[in-house]
């Protein structure tokens, strides 16, 4: 039973390339038949051919035409075959009617062709389906119970072993492993996973086991979310593809009126035959079809898609990739998408008398009780010193932290809430303060408890009775391909790129000088993010907006193509983008320009291809030098040249 149920399976996956390959063998039955002069026989093999080659032709045709008041090419093509069969009857030039078969039997196979190069697309694509398990392993008192994924809640533990699939996002609670992200992110390379750190459904564990924390709902992670994307990206048309819909349908009725009419004129203008007339009207039909024109298009971009999700680029439909490759100006949010949007200790100067560590130290054992970004900067900096949490801890909103760490009071704040508390700042730590400053950096100074009788000092935090022991830079890391990408950028041609962030102009200037970015918008409201994309597409038309946050989701709803960081950006920025980056890596961005522009060229190659055989076929069919199986094969071979031309892209 096993093999009948496969050949079911086949067939109903199959179904075009079945219905081709009975044409072709009933065609071939039939035409064998009326050479032996089996006329009987061939009468019943060649109208079988006709049924099942054009069957699926003929009812979407006819749903076109009794639904939606339209005709297509899939009812000319069945008109013009009916048509030479009925002339060949009425002739009895019976090869006519194997010229119908014919051109039924390439119209079919043709179909089957462009199925399978749109299957191979969609499987590209839907690939990603497969990337997640259905079931976890749960931990629930102890023992592992394997449920299905969309049982998950956030807040559960899971555990994946070495060389499974990671089910949902989560952040690891223990172990250490490296991922291969690659389906998700494009990333060639392992990636090392510890403690803390945010994993992905969809990626593959390595070696460790791992114990994950569910923080978002199974539906909501970052592969359901792409594949929920890439949904929406096969079943929306680009404009250019609805403008060739639109053409298509106006065009058939043309098509037919003038088939009609070139039914019917010859005879009384030129003195043709009436059986000549008729042939050369249906041939007329065939060639002037613009199934070619059809397949101009859809299959480029969905190849272009598909290509951009293996290299971790998510277009959300097929108009986003036509209009990257239209793009002449870009602009970058800094924070989270040119820089990656967590400080980093950049320098630490420490005073004459105190070493580095020291500094680090003790303002790690006071930060280490503040959630603040740059608190928690200092204290992954100060990681592999051994340093005590401080006692009485006390913040003080927009200036600095106290604290007592081994019975020594430590200051750790900006300059004018330590000179509260020292007699004078070093020059020497302020000049490079300054300079560092300029350059964009948040300078903090260290100051502790100075080394006399507590009593000199009088009680708790007395004014001159602390020393500065150094001071530390705190930055947002520039992206390491942020440079690079910016180059390539320029070199693609793109006319202006520009900066906008609600930061200071020091700091704004600082990250776009080391990018490469001239124009920089600084101390940004989200608004004026958004007045800023409206002026710049004024001048430029096609302006494209890279962004990550929440204050960027008005500037990515007005650009021409949004772009989204994937990792690092936030949900609204996600669903606002046309484009995201599955990786956060910038780069990626100049290879989606390539992808948008060698689309365009492709379809334009395509569109040419198409009309080009048009032509040349309707000159032929009224020069007299073609019949109708010459125009079929031409007709039919130019729709499947233009298909396999757009799956280049695939590549």
């Amino acid at each position: 039973m096993l093999y009948p149920q496969r050949f079911t399976q086949f067939t109903r996956e199959h179904a075009d390339t079945v219905a081709a390959l009975l044409c072709g063998l009933l065609l071939f039955l039939g035409w064998f038949a009326l050479h032996l002069g089996a006329l009987g026989l061939a009468f019943l093999l060649l109208p079988a051919a006709y049924v099942i080659g054009g069957y699926e032709s003929a009812r979407e045709g006819l749903t076109t035409l009794f639904k939606e008041k339209e005709l297509d090419v899939d009812l000319l093509m069945i008109v013009a075959a009916i048509g030479a069969a009925s002339l060949g009857l009425w002739r009895r030039e019976y090869h006519l009617i194997i010229d119908g078969a014919i051109l039924i039997l390439i119209f079919a196979i043709s179909g089957a062709l462009e199925g399978y190069a749109m299957q191979r697309t969609e499987q590209s694509i839907r690939s990603l389906m497969s990337l997640t398990p259905d079931t976890a392993r749960v931990l629930h008192q102890g023992r592992e119970d394997e449920v299905s994924i969309t049982h998950l809640k956030v807040g559960d533990e899971i555990v994946v072993k070495p060389g499974e699939l990671i089910p949902t996002d989560g952040i690891i609670l223990s172990g250490y492993s490296t991922l291969n992200q690659a389906a998700i992110t494009g990333e060639s390379l392992p990636v090392e996973k510890t403690v803390g750190e945010e994993v992905f459904a969809g990626t593959l564990n390595g070696y460790g086991a791992l114990q994950i924390k569910v923080h978002k709902p199974a539906q909501s992670s970052l592969i359901q979310r792409v594949i929920r994307l890439v949904e929406q990206a096969q079943t929306q048309a680009p404009p250019s593809q609805e403008f060739i819909d639109r053409f298509e349908r106006g065009y058939a009725k043309v098509i037919v009126v003038a088939g009609i009419l070139l039914a019917i004129l010859p005879p009384f203008l030129w003195g043709w035959d009436w059986e000549t007339t008729i042939y050369r009207a249906l041939t007329f039909l065939v060639v002037a079809s613009p199934c070619a024109l059809m397949a101009a298009i859809m299959p480029t971009l969905l190849s272009g898609i598909a290509n951009g999700a293996r290299q971790g680029i998510l277009f959300k439909n097929g108009a986003q990739l036509e209009k990257i490759g239209k793009v002449r100006a870009i602009a970058f949010d800094k924070t989270g998408t040119l820089t990656t949007g967590q400080l980093q200790v950049f320098k630490v100067i420490s005073a004459s008398e105190y070493t580095h560590a020291d500094v680090l130290k003790a303002a790690a054992s006071v930060e280490s009780s503040s959630e603040h970004p740059i608190g928690k900067a200092i204290v992954q900096a100060a990681g592999d010193l051994n340093w005590v949490g401080a006692m009485q801890v006390q913040a003080i909103p927009g200036q600095g932290i106290v604290g007592i760490a081994q019975e020594q009071q430590i200051i750790v704040g900006n300059a004018v809430f330590v000179q509260q508390y020292v007699t004078n700042l070093p020059e020497e730590l302020q000049e490079m303060a300054q300079s560092l400053e300029q350059e964009g950096k948040t300078v903090v100074w260290v100051a502790k408890k100075a080394p006399a009788p507590l009593l000199a000092c009088g009680e708790g935090l007395g004014v001159g009775c602390f020393e500065v022991m150094g001071v530390i830079a705190i930055a947002d890391e520039v992206r390491s391909q942020a440079a690079a990408t910016i180059t390539r950028l320029k070199k693609l041609g793109i006319e202006q790129i520009v900066m906008l962030t609600g930061d200071n102009q020091e700091t704004a200037h600082s990250v776009a000088k080391a990018v490469g970015i001239d124009r920089v918008y600084a101390q940004l409201l989200p608004e004026d993010k958004l007045d800023v994309i409206r002026r710049l597409q004024q001048e430029y038309q096609t302006v494209a907006m890279v962004g990550d946050g929440i204050n960027d989701a008005p500037a990515l709803a007005q650009a021409s193509v949004g772009i989204a960081m994937g990792i690092s950006g936030s949900d609204v920025a996600l669903e606002t983008a046309d484009i995201v980056l599955m990786a956060d890596r910038l780069e990626k961005i100049a290879v989606a320009i390539h992808l948008g522009r060698r689309s365009q060229s492709i379809v334009k190659q395509n569109i040419f291809v198409a009309l080009g055989f048009i032509v040349l076929l309707l000159v032929g069919n009224f020069l007299g030098n073609i019949n109708l199986p010459i125009g079929v094969i031409g007709h039919e071979g130019s729709t499947v040249l233009v298909t396999l031309s757009g799956l280049r892209l695939l590549k």
